[in-house]
């Protein structure tokens, strides 16, 4: 049996982005934005101060602890070369006023030792990394909404076969550049959830992605009474991370499977598991 090749979602190559011009009046924006648009920044890559490429990512919350997770291709493609040192994430500043926004920088390495976790199971490498962020460096202002392991299902049996989900990212770097949030793409369950695709920590997703999608939660709405009134109310499924084709697909007849590799967000209890001698950032 042919088994279908897996195509990472390269980031997408940054392109200048268009927003409102230094000294342009723009109205404050006073309308409730889900919580979700604030929990995904988009992730840009560089080397030095040479940009590279963008990429999705969102916010993840353990123990007081602020993690960025996006995929791993993002902060190192042996395969393509890509090999940046640091990233830049976009915050908000103003919950109530959304065009106002900062960058903020990270370097991936530290002393030569690189910061970002990964890990890998019996199937092999998982394409999901997380960076620590340092509370203390940010903005005082910033508004982050995060995902926590409160937000993982806690049973396979309340994922049904089909789904409905969304991925939220930055498609081919697409975004509402003025008010600086992501989009949205719908998406259905298109594998078993629980049962590892082919032995691999991921399970399926059909959907229409892009270049740039790299590292974008997948998630779904949390229906349960507990979750109406929560920050955040959607259940992490996953982190979209790849396409998936057959290499025996004929380019003329045959469209493309049009599925992706989500892989299980649980992963993110592990590499956020405290070590021996980390320290409170």
């Amino acid at each position: 049996m042919n088994r279908p090749p897996i195509y990472p979602d390269p980031p997408q190559i940054i392109a200048p982005t268009t927003g409102n011009a230094e000294g342009d009046e723009v109205a404050p924006i006073t309308a409730p934005v889900d919580p979700l648009f604030l929990a995904a920044p988009r992730v840009s890559t560089f080397h030095g101060k040479q940009p590279l490429t963008n990429a999705s990512g969102f916010f993840f919350e353990r123990d007081d602890r602020l993690y960025l997770v996006t995929s791993r291709h993002v902060v190192i493609d042996e395969a393509t070369q890509h090999f940046p040192d640091r990233l830049e994430i976009e915050l908000h500043l103003d919950a109530s006023n959304l065009t106002r926004s900062t960058g903020f920088s990270m370097l991936l390495y530290n002393e030569g030792a690189a910061v970002w976790r990964q890990g890998k199971d019996s199937g092999g490498e998982i394409d999901v990394a997380v960076i620590e962020l340092d509370r203390a460096a940010l903005p005082d202002e910033s508004v982050i909404r995060a995902f926590s392991p409160a937000h993982l299902p806690t049973s396979f049996d309340e994922v049904h076969p089909g789904e409905s989900l969304l991925v939220v990212g930055f498609p081919l770097g697409f975004h509402d550049a003025l008010h600086h949030l992501p989009v949205l793409r719908h998406a259905i369950i298109a594998s078993p959830y629980g049962i590892r695709f082919q032995g691999n920590g991921y399970f399926l997703t059909d959907a229409r992605t892009h270049r740039g999608t790299s590292g974008a939660a997948v998630v779904m709405r949390d229906s349960s009474p507990e979750a109406q009134s929560a920050a955040l109310p959607w259940k992490l499924m996953g982190v979209h991370s790849a396409r998936m084709d057959m290499g025996d697909r004929d380019l003329v007849l045959d469209e493309s499977l049009g599925l992706n590799c989500a892989w299980y967000a649980d992963i993110l209890l592990t590499l956020t598991t405290p070590r021996e001698g980390d320290s409170a950032a």
